[in-house]
Parts: C-alpha cells; sequence; structure tokens
C-alpha cells in the first residue's frame, strides 16, 4: 500500500473519530489489533479518497449501508455525525432514512431515525 492512501486513511479516521492522525493506529489497534487496523486503515485510504463522490455523498452510501445492515447503532451514530460534518442536514438524513424504511423495513429505519434525531439535536 502507497504511503499516501496510509495517509488518507488516517486522515479520513482522524475526521471520523475526531484525534489527532498520530492517534488512529494505536487506538484502532487497542481496540481491533493491528491487522484489522492495518487493513481498514488502507481501505479507508481508498474509499473515502475524493475523486467522482463527494464526502457528503459518501457520507450518505455509507449511512444507507449502515441502516440496512441494521444493528450496528454505534457504527451509525459515529457516521450520521461525520455526514452532518460534510454538509448533510436533518431533514435530508431523515429523507433517507424514511426512504429506506420502504426497502429495509421499518425496524430498521425507525432505530435508525432515533439515532438522526439524536445526534442532530
Amino acid at each position: 500500500m502507497s504511503d499516501e492512501r496510509w495517509q488518507r486513511g488516517l486522515a479520513a479516521y482522524a475526521s471520523q473519530f475526531a484525534i489527532d492522525e498520530k492517534d488512529v493506529f494505536p487506538q484502532m489497534s487497542a481496540a481491533f489489533g493491528e491487522r484489522f487496523a492495518t487493513e481498514a486503515i488502507n481501505a479507508a485510504g481508498g474509499a473515502w479518497k475524493d475523486d467522482e463522490l463527494s464526502l457528503r455523498d459518501r457520507s450518505l452510501v455509507v449511512v444507507a449501508a449502515l441502516v440496512a445492515q441494521g444493528g450496528v447503532e454505534s457504527r451509525l451514530r459515529t457516521h450520521i455525525r461525520w455526514a452532518i460534518e460534510h454538509g448533510c442536514t436533518r431533514a435530508q438524513l431523515e429523507a433517507v432514512v424514511t426512504l429506506l424504511a420502504v426497502y429495509v423495513g421499518y425496524p430498521r429505519a425507525s432505530v435508525a431515525l432515533e439515532v438522526v434525531r439524536e445526534e442532530d439535536g
């Protein structure tokens, strides 16, 4: 993996977790182990690169994926905060979750809507 990709991954997680880039690898390693931390940081360096999609668009896609999975409210909460930082409004997030209710079910969507309202309250 390139140093540039690694740095983009560190920057993405630092932004998401509101920590310094130097603290990303140690924190993730402590929580998940070095192998997982390395893979996650490298993956983020590719996934969050600014090319065809804006950070706002990427945030909406990730929020939708997490809502569809269900049962990942702590991760959803973090990504809702990040989506707001990337320019999404509460109304837009509620519209996305409401649309998803039709496709992923009302129970998952209603839990996600609670998270949206808690994080942008």
